[in-house]
């Protein structure tokens, strides 16, 4: 029962879409513009800079809102099974974010609010995913292959601190219970951007940059799709 509260939670926090909403203050569904995807990377590049910091903040303190409330409610009455409560409300923030009901459960690709999650999880988590990101980014500029790394590296690291006692109080059932979360995080985040795989394969995955460059881009893919 408590897994199934911490879903909830997660997902009804999930559901705040920062993209869509602040696309909307400016007149514009975000949805059909750029990639068509409600998440930070094409607010930035449609919006700007700006915009982008914005629904970035806002995606990851949804998913940090819900594991905090978690922790809060069920820290002291559960405290052998947090680590995999915090999990699954993560989980349900980033379902929430993914496929909110609201919007034809057409949202985002929940990089961000993993972002959350990662942040309000554990600390040992933050300084793997913040390298392995903005290494991968800065050096690259590719979006999609940095969030799919700090996936992949999520998914190691959560198994290698749950086999070395980090989650100290855990049955090796409830961690096994808690890779299979994390795994299916995985996989779907891999399912959301197989578009991206495809077009990195190919090496025809468009870049982002901190620049106004973005915006030139986004406005000639779509000059061209209107032709």
């Amino acid at each position: 029962m408590e897994r199934i509260v911490c879903i909830l939670i997660g997902y009804v926090f999930g559901l705040f879409q920062t993209a869509y909403f602040y696309g909307k203050s400016k007149g514009i569904d975000i949805r059909e513009h750029g990639s068509g995807n409600a998440g930070t990377t094409n607010a930035l590049r449609v919006l700007g800079k700006k915009a982008g910091a914005i629904v970035l903040a806002g995606d990851c303190l949804k998913c940090m809102a819900a594991v905090w409330i978690v922790r809060l409610i069920f820290g002291a009455s559960h405290p052998d099974t947090i680590w995999l409560l915090c999990l699954y409300a993560g989980a349900g923030a980033i379902l929430g974010h993914n496929f909110p009901f609201y919007m034809h459960f057409k949202g985002g690709k929940g990089i961000a609010a993993t972002a959350g999650l990662i942040l309000s999880f554990h600390p040992y988590f933050i300084i793997t995913g913040v390298v392995v990101f903005f290494g991968l980014f800065f050096t690259t500029h590719y979006v999609s292959l940095g969030s799919l790394m700090v996936y992949a590296a999520f998914m190691i690291q959560l198994v290698v601190c749950g086999q070395t006692g980090l989650f100290e109080g855990m049955t090796q059932m409830q961690l096994l219970e808690m890779y299979g979360v994390g795994a299916f995080l995985t996989i779907m985040a891999y399912w959301k951007h197989r578009e991206n795989i495809a077009r990195l394969l190919k090496g025809v995955e468009r870049k982002t940059y901190l620049t106004k460059k973005n915006k030139l881009d986004v406005e000639q893919t779509e000059a061209k799709e209107q032709v």
